[in-house]
């Protein structure tokens, strides 16, 4: 039987598409808040941390790591204030970050922004699914070490590793939206405590053995100064990506509850979820450092600074790759809700774009299947699993990306936004203080963007 579901959307029409969710169920809480933030932010990328750490030495390392939990925070709160225009409390919503920006700065800036933004979450979701293979294949390997000693020759691909991610998100991909997967994100947060827990007590545990706390102040020495830079640089960039999920703010926003107004309840989820991460990550990134001094593996469990327990290593990679599968989630959703809002706009009277039909899975509650959603969602994630297998150095490509999407969708956009919401005067005290910081955030990105350029051609060359 068919059940007839139309977007009745006026092509590119934000007004529209706000009643639509104006007359939505949102349910979420301070506490479904972090979790979605946490799934999101902490990534396999916190095991990497104690080698960014080694890198920039005792005083230099933890600085950099709270210096960016601030900026993130002050990112975070000029974006939340975005979710409702003209006015942050009763203005009206804007479910997304290009929502807002071309509500608030036109459509100019939306279109770059949206290029940026949606790059951003494909190129994510394909360094999930290499970095899934690579914690797959570190499971395989902390086995064969166990058995054959830390010296065996111990080689395995990871190209099955990939098609298997690959065939679970298309499952979890029909997931309807980001309001309907806060327990998939809880689950994903509760892994990434569980790995992050992990590296943490291991790195304790050799600090211990060792009787010692190795490093210095200075961090790993090189034979050059050139050298040196370049991993410094290379280290503020990890850093500094370690941190920002202001592409996928509003989104998380937009699942709040209200009253309480959401920029407050989102501001609280951002406080919590922060001070949680920066703990994780100063305690993994120090401990780490202090455990294997100038030896710092690149990550912790994959670059095998531990070998034994194994099957502790293999829990914390079994966790690793739980959490990813989540975090896939986290940044496709968006992408999948634009596309299919844009092409409901475009083809209104389309059966194939808006037409639902009941499906049942034995033990499983029944659905609406879309033939659109169906369709473009297993394209996008077969695409991901795709370029993960075709490409071995993309995660570089990424970093790259990154670094040139960080300034502008985690600093640029949300203080201009803010200026016009909140019509700051030029040269004010808060126009001021602000420009310094997106200048500051700005040299950064650039330095950021240099050593993940030369990271990309050193890894080629090798």
């Amino acid at each position: 039987m068919l059940v007839q579901e139309s977007f009745e959307l006026e092509n590119g029409s934000v007004e529209d598409d706000n009643l639509q969710y104006e007359n939505e169920i949102r349910t979420g809480t301070v506490w479904t808040g972090i979790a979605h933030i946490i799934t999101a932010v902490i990534g396999a990328g916190v095991l990497s941390l104690a080698w960014s750490t080694a890198q920039l030495g005792w005083i230099a390392g933890p600085g950099v790591l709270l210096c960016f939990a601030v900026v993130t925070y002050i990112s975070a709160s000029l974006i939340s204030d975005c979710y409702r225009s003209p006015d942050p409390v009763t203005g009206t919503r804007n479910p997304s970050y290009m929502d807002a920006v071309r509500v608030i700065l036109g459509r100019k800036h939306a279109w770059f922004c949206g290029f940026l933004q949606y790059i951003s979450f494909y190129g994510v979701g394909i360094a999930y699914v290499i970095t899934t293979s690579t914690c797959m294949r570190a499971i395989q390997k902390s086995n064969c070490y166990h058995k054959k000693g830390h010296k065996a020759n111990c080689a395995y691909g990871d190209h099955i590793f990939m098609l298997l991610f690959g065939v679970i998100q298309i499952v979890l991909s029909q997931i309807p939206d980001i309001h309907d997967m806060a327990w998939l994100s809880i689950v994903a947060a509760i892994m990434s405590f569980s790995y992050a827990f992990i590296g943490l007590g291991l790195g304790f545990s050799k600090v211990v053995e060792n009787e010692n706390i190795q490093g210095s102040i200075r961090g790993v020495p090189t034979d050059t100064v050139a050298q040196k830079i370049w991993l410094i640089l290379q280290a503020v960039g990890d850093i500094a990506f370690a941190y920002p999920y202001s592409i996928i703010l509003l989104e998380i926003q937009d699942t709040m509850k209200s009253p309480p107004p959401e920029n407050q309840t989102i501001k609280k989820a951002s406080m919590g979820a922060i001070l949680i991460t920066t703990f994780f990550y100063l305690c993994c990134g120090c401990f780490g450092y202090a455990a294997f001094g100038n030896n710092t593996p690149g990550n912790l469990l994959t670059g095998f600074g531990f070998f034994e327990p194994f099957w502790l290593v293999d829990f914390a990679n079994a966790c690793v790759v739980l959490h990813l599968i989540g975090a896939y989630q986290i940044f496709s959703q968006p992408v999948f809700a634009f596309a299919e809002r844009w092409f409901s706009g475009m083809f209104p009277n389309s059966g194939f774009m808006n037409n639902f039909y009941p499906f049942k899975i034995p033990l499983l509650p029944a659905f609406q299947l879309n033939p659109f959603r169906l369709c473009f969602r297993t394209a996008y994630v077969i695409s991901t699993t795709g370029l993960g297998l075709v490409f071995p150095y993309f995660n570089e490509i990424i970093g790259v990306l990154g670094a040139i999407g960080f300034w502008p969708l985690a600093i640029y956009f949300p203080v201009k936004m803010y200026f016009v919401q909140r019509k700051i005067g030029a040269w004010t005290r808060n126009w001021v203080v602000l420009w310094i910081f997106s200048l500051v955030c700005l040299l950064v990105s650039i330095v950021a963007l240099v050593g993940s350029v030369e990271g990309l051609i050193s890894a080629k060359l090798k």
